[in-house]
């Protein structure tokens, strides 16, 4: 170890600190209609979640750090610090996606409903007729897989709802997040 460097305690750095996605993602219309996209985006978005136990000890040794550094007693405290940043993140992270998921089924839909309206409204010739069938056939693929992430979303947020209320029994969202209070109440299920 070099005398300017700074080593962290317990390992790596990226399962110790909150977690930020690696750059903002500015989200247009044509993300929704790129699946493969749409789709890394969702996988950067669940690393947290996929992370979860793992993150869970590390912010919990992390908090007994800090606590015994700064001289504080009462471990529950320490516990339950620890359990509200990692649930902090969860929320904000599970928004981001449900945000990311719904504004791509409402592109998709709407694409759908141009193209209907677009071959209800002209009279086309038959090779038009079928090149916009075909297109809404797309479209409409499209649109399951993008629904199937809802049902995908759905089982990470219970998944990492189980791993964190294994690791933090005593918590309980707060009251005035009703957002937050009607995630957990439906990770629960």
């Amino acid at each position: 170890m070099t005398s300017g460097s700074i080593q962290q305690p317990g390992g790596n750095p990226s399962v110790q600190g909150p977690y930020l996605p690696t750059q903002n993602v500015h989200v247009s219309s044509s993300t929704c209609h790129d699946l493969s996209v749409f789709k890394d985006i969702l996988k950067e978005y669940r690393r947290l979640d996929d992370t979860i136990v793992m993150r869970l000890n590390r912010a919990g040794a992390n908090m007994r750090d800090k606590d015994r550094i700064q001289g504080h007693s009462g471990n529950a405290s320490v516990q339950d610090q620890a359990c509200e940043s990692i649930w902090r993140e969860l929320v904000a992270n599970w928004k981001r996606r449900t945000q990311l998921v719904e504004f791509c089924v409402s592109v998709v839909d709407q694409s759908i409903t141009d193209s209907r309206n677009a071959m209800e409204s002209e009279s086309l010739d038959p090779a038009n007729q079928r090149k916009i069938q075909g297109d809404i056939f797309a479209e409409e693929v499209k649109r399951k897989q993008v629904h199937r992430e809802l049902t995908v979303e759905e089982i990470v947020r219970k998944r990492s709802a189980d791993a964190f209320r294994s690791r933090c029994r005593y918590f309980t969202p707060p009251m005035n997040d009703a957002e937050a209070r009607k995630m957990w109440d439906a990770a629960q299920k």
